[in-house]
């Protein structure tokens, strides 16, 4: 690395402040004004990139994990509701059979495809 660059960093580093420095002691009314601005398209340019970033969930991974995050949100609200107080024997009898129907609710098979391969015939040693 060449020992010039730091120095010719800190040299820029210093410029800046001694221009900042001038600015507030002979007109730091723009300074301020300048320093706002600046603020304030950084904060523009920031909330524009995260409305971007953000938006709706194109991947796939990031929409099944909206869909368990959903999912368990609802798991965990029939479980407080289980636990929630004293309830009457009907009210808590049905609230255990509807739970005992999420339970054994049956769930999709996987779509598998079996590949047929060569399992009987011996590797050739000298192509790996």
């Amino acid at each position: 690395m060449n020992r010039s660059i730091p120095y010719m960093i800190y040299g820029i580093i210093a410029l800046a402040a001694l221009g900042l420095a001038s600015q507030l002691f002979h007109n730091p009314w723009g300074l301020f004004r300048s320093i706002l601005i600046m603020a304030l398209v950084a904060g523009i340019v920031y909330f524009i990139y995260k409305r971007l970033t953000k938006g709706k969930p194109n991947k796939r991974e990031q929409r099944a994990f909206v869909k368990a995050a959903r999912q368990s949100k609802k798991r965990h609200k029939t479980k407080k509701a289980a636990f929630k107080g004293k309830r009457d024997n009907i009210a808590s009898f049905s609230l255990a059979k509807s739970s005992k129907k999420l339970n054994t609710r049956k769930k999709s098979e996987a779509h598998l495809t079996v590949i047929e391969g060569k399992k009987n015939k011996k590797k050739n040693r000298a192509l790996f």
